[in-house]
């Protein structure tokens, strides 16, 4: 009996690192094209290769998020940062954040997230409805940080998702601050300007 576990066993551990050899490939190749079309959507037009300039960047708290700078003719036009946080209602929310080159927020890609669906789930479209101007937070500064209104900040959370709408706005000041405080726009433009 012991004999035919201990077989039984081998033989599923082979198969199963036979099948992710296999899949290891092309889920890397869903990825990375997944993270080039989100930064596609999140930042302004860009001729050069974001993903091959990108950098690894510091958080304040000593975290580290991959910035991926854009441009256009050789200026620089923003940044798109990949984005996470661990505070959402179902735990990891991952985000890419593309900011203009004055700091704006450009627009936004939601990654990942587990919130509840109908509620927490609607964070990919609630802060980018123009309509609603309250919740909108394309073309906002985060300079001082993006809050909620029960928190006495400027923007409408999601109807009965709160907390999902907390992480998403902590996402999001947390690319802004990683990006602030790893480059400073000013000197990139005035190096590009000098070449």
């Amino acid at each position: 009996m012991f004999l035919v576990l201990v077989i039984f066993t081998a033989v599923a551990a082979a198969l199963l690192a036979m099948v992710n050899e296999v899949t290891k490939a092309p889920i890397a190749a869903s990825e990375k094209a997944k993270q080039e079309n989100a930064i596609k959507v999140v930042l302004p037009e860009f001729d050069n290769s974001p993903t091959e300039e990108k950098y690894l960047a510091k958080t304040v708290d000593g975290d580290s998020l991959l910035v991926f700078p854009a441009k256009k003719g050789g200026k620089y036009v923003g940044s798109a940062v990949a984005s996470t946080t661990k505070k959402g209602f179902s735990g990891l929310v991952k985000i890419m954040v593309g900011f203009n080159a004055d700091g704006t927020l450009y627009n936004y890609s939601v990654l990942h997230h587990a919130e509840t669906p109908g509620l927490g789930s609607k964070i990919q479209d609630w802060f980018s409805d123009k309509l609603r101007p309250s919740s909108c937070v394309i073309g906002k500064n985060p300079e001082k940080g993006l809050k909620v209104s029960k928190d006495g900040g400027e923007v409408d959370a999601i109807t009965a998702a709160t907390i999902s709408s907390r992480a998403f706005l902590d996402a999001i000041n947390r690319a802004y601050s990683t990006l602030n405080h790893s480059v400073n726009v000013s000197d990139t433009i005035s190096l590009q300007t000098n070449n």
